[in-house]
């Protein structure tokens, strides 16, 4: 046997007759034509049948993506329990220089971010699920695989409390590496820079840490640098000191567009950049729109900094003001994007601007309803409020690539979701445009922000680049040094990737 091939099989745990097996079958020099085969097959033999599906695969696990643009079959899936089922995964992938995806909780729509065909291997994550609360209730460690409806459940239970993910269904690592957008990230910062260590495998299998001590470097680049450094086997997060909290849920006329978008407008740059503890949730849908008002701590009354809402008349109250729980508040969440088979977002970025905000809202209403006509699909436009000291929390905090203005501004998004495979480039045309329309408005009257928003950019955006150059050339340096052979650039599937910059 060659020597390459001794150090592999022996580090991946495999006895002298294991490696004999696989060299009779696949040869070890010459094995590329079956290398997705023996890639398996080794897996198999180093992690047994349990964690390694092969031919035929189990249908619920591959069909596991919220979107179903995203499902693809994959040669073989590996579901690893530890971190060092993990690294052998990677030794192996490495080793036959095969194609792999890694899926947390495969929420994001874009295909190919988190599945593979035939052509390449799965890295399922979901049973490195681990929810455990230090005894000081200061730090939770969480693993990539959990979703963030029963970590913040869990955690609640025990008096703790996390910045996370706001709908329940989603992965914890997905959301983590692109930033993270909570309820509380004006007072708090974003989910990625609540983090105070990462265990993450190499693309050499190493296991290591990344926090403020230990690889700083890398720790940085982590903080919404998305998919391109390894697989991180465990998220340590702070807690906050949120226990109880208020909400409100209404109904609004589609009528009061307008009368909605300005009141936001002034919210974001009046109460909502001085009360930190207060935040809206806005979604305008083509049949109504939903106005969530979400305050950090409970109150016997709604809090004044939600004045400006106050004259707006509601169709209806779906939530009256509740003193209640985070967990309660997510299973609120829990339906946003149900009840069809494929989904997209898109991202753009504004400063607050009411006029700006109307009229791109009346652009997009207009083609979304044509689309609508044809298809059926249905598309919902949203603003999310960033106050200046989300950027002044991740500088506080240790920095962070983003690049997050520092200012008041506000982060557009949209839901599509449709049916019909044939429908994918009509329905996406809606968001596309608008996103040009965000631009070229916002270009001409100095209301632009180029950040891009990677949990909510779609599969042709470049939220990377968004960072700005400086970030960027930074974080392909780390990418070199901590992933000298590049695997995450060449080997893994797709993603928001730094090749792609």
């Amino acid at each position: 046997m060659s020597k390459e091939f001794e150090t592999f099989y022996t580090s991946i745990g495999l006895s002298k007759e294991q490696a004999e097996t696989l060299k009779e079958k696949y040869g070890v020099e010459t094995y590329k034509a079956k290398s997705l085969e023996a890639a398996c097959t080794a897996a198999q033999l180093s992690l047994g049948n349990s964690q390694v599906d092969t031919s035929p695969l189990n249908q619920t696990v591959v069909g596991e993506n919220w979107s179903k643009a995203c499902v693809s079959e994959p040669y073989c899936i590996i579901q690893p329990k530890t971190a060092q089922d993990v690294s052998k995964a990677i030794k192996t992938i490495s080793h036959y220089g095969v194609k792999f995806a890694v899926r947390s909780g495969g929420h994001s729509p874009n295909p190919g971010w988190s599945s593979v065909g035939h052509e390449g291997i799965l890295v399922d994550l979901q049973n490195l699920n681990q929810i455990d609360l230090s005894d000081d209730k200061k730090v939770a460690s969480i693993g990539p695989g959990a979703r963030w409806g029963e970590v913040i459940s869990t955690l609640d239970a025990q008096g703790a409390t996390v910045i996370g993910g706001r709908i329940p269904s989603v992965g914890v690592a997905g959301v983590i590496l692109g930033g993270g957008y909570f309820h509380f990230i004006g007072q708090y910062g974003t989910a990625a820079d609540n983090v105070k260590n990462f265990e993450i495998v190499l693309s050499d299998g190493t296991i290591t840490n990344a926090n403020s001590s230990v690889n700083p470097d890398l720790f940085w680049a982590l903080k919404g640098g998305g998919p391109n450094f390894g697989i991180v086997t465990r998220f340590d997060l702070y807690t906050v000191p949120v226990r109880g909290i208020w909400y409100q849920a209404s109904i609004y006329s589609v009528d009061q567009a307008d009368a909605i978008l300005e009141a936001y407008a002034k919210w974001q740059q009046n109460e909502g950049a001085t009360d930190l503890k207060a935040t809206v949730g806005l979604g305008i849908s083509l049949d109504a729109i939903s106005l969530g008002l979400v305050y950090s701590e409970p109150t016997t009354d709604q809090p004044s900094a939600f004045a400006p809402f106050r004259d707006l008349e509601p169709l209806m109250v779906a939530v009256p003001p509740t003193n209640g729980s985070i967990t309660a508040l997510t299973t609120i969440m829990a339906g946003t994007g149900a009840g069809a088979d494929r989904h997209d977002y898109r991202a753009a970025s504004t400063r607050i601007d009411a006029q700006l905000y109307k009229e791109v809202h009346a652009f997009w209403r207009e083609k979304a309803l044509a689309v609508r006509e044809a298809t059926g699909a249905n598309q919902t436009f949203t603003i999310q409020p960033v106050p200046k000291n989300v950027a002044i929390q991740g500088e506080q905090k240790g920095g962070n690539p983003m690049n997050i203005l520092k200012e008041n501004h506000g982060w557009w998004t949209t839901i599509v979701d449709w049916n019909n495979e044939k429908d994918d480039d009509l329905v996406r045309s809606v968001s596309i445009q608008t996103g040009e329309k965000w631009k070229q408005l916002g270009d001409e009257r100095g209301l632009s922000v180029p950040f891009i928003f990677m949990n909510d950019a779609s599969r042709d955006q470049n939220p990377l680049a968004s960072y700005g150059t400086e970030n960027v050339n930074k974080l392909k340096q780390i990418s070199q040094k901590y992933d000298a052979s590049q695997l995450f650039q060449k080997q893994q599937n797709s993603g928001f990737l730094l090749s792609k910059v």
